[in-house]
């Protein structure tokens, strides 16, 4: 099935009470750190087979469940929230790419730098909801090397290793709402 043929024409925002943008790093060698982005907005235009999306994060509303951490992601040694409010991405591309399946191609901006990613997402359906918003579903990830991005903050183990991986895995969990 092609996404793009299903979808109706318009703008859907995301509905970040039902959406989640996160990511995980491997920590300490060992196990993985999860964290989410909890205020953010976002938004997709669909029109003739083709689409565009835009999301732009709070950085400072970043939540790993660690009041330390949050406050050491939030400093100059990773997101400089002082200096850089903000993560925004731009899509270039939308393509169906598989049944049920987008590949999202555009351009991330952390700290004022600007790489091309691709997202690969899922659709996972779509349903009217008590309050007649037409939802729509998407799930998808992306992995990026933070120091692409002059995240480059990190402690050696004394038993080999480093602290904070290099590879950091994105992940979006969509909830979208046609507007009205």
């Amino acid at each position: 099935m092609s996404v793009l043929s299903t979808l109706p024409a318009g703008t859907f925002n995301i509905d970040s009470s039902h959406s989640r943008v996160g990511f995980s790093a491997r920590h300490a060698m060992v196990t993985k750190v999860r964290g989410s982005f909890n205020d953010y907005t976002g938004s997709a235009v669909v029109a003739d087979g083709a689409a565009s999306i835009n999301i732009e994060i709070n950085v400072a509303s970043v939540d790993t469940r660690s009041a330390d951490r949050d406050g050491h992601l939030q400093s100059p040694d990773f997101f400089d929230v002082a200096n850089f409010p903000k993560i925004t991405f731009a899509s270039t591309s939308v393509k169906d790419s598989g049944s049920d399946k987008l590949s999202v191609e555009g351009n991330l901006t952390i700290k004022d730098v600007t790489k091309a990613i691709t997202i690969e997402f899922e659709f996972t359906g779509t349903a009217t909801d008590p309050f007649g918003n037409a939802r729509f579903g998407f799930e998808g990830s992306s992995e990026i090397n933070r120091k692409d991005f002059g995240l480059t903050w990190n402690a050696a183990l004394e038993t080999g290793g480093i602290l904070v991986s290099e590879n950091i895995k994105l992940e979006f969990e969509i909830s979208a709402i046609a507007a009205k």
